[in-house]
């Protein structure tokens, strides 16, 4: 079964369909709220939308692992990852609507 993927094209078809701005316009709108997004989170800000969820940046500290194919340990250097935690109300949609 091939599940349908949304994208940034179809968001901004789905939000013009529903603002009625036009397509350039709509497109510029979907543009900068992403961008605005990611310069939020690139300075370690987090980013909620309100019935939506949180997104979250972490610091992972550096941690001993192993390489699976040879068995080998290494050092898992520190890094910085991108986190989604889905609102009580977005859960409840997805949950609901299957």
């Amino acid at each position: 079964m091939v599940k349908k993927v949304l994208t940034k094209a179809d968001l901004v078809e789905a939000v013009q369909s529903k603002v009625g701005f036009s397509k350039q316009v709509t497109a510029e709108i979907v543009d900068d709220l992403f961008e605005i997004i990611k310069e939020t989170l690139v300075k370690g800000e987090s980013v909620k939308v309100s019935g939506f969820g949180n997104f979250q940046v972490r610091e992972k500290k550096a941690r001993r692992g192993r390489n699976p194919r040879t068995g080998a340990e290494i050092t898992i250097s520190p890094r910085r990852v991108l986190s989604f935690k889905p609102s009580q109300v977005l859960r409840r949609a997805v949950r609901d609507n299957s």
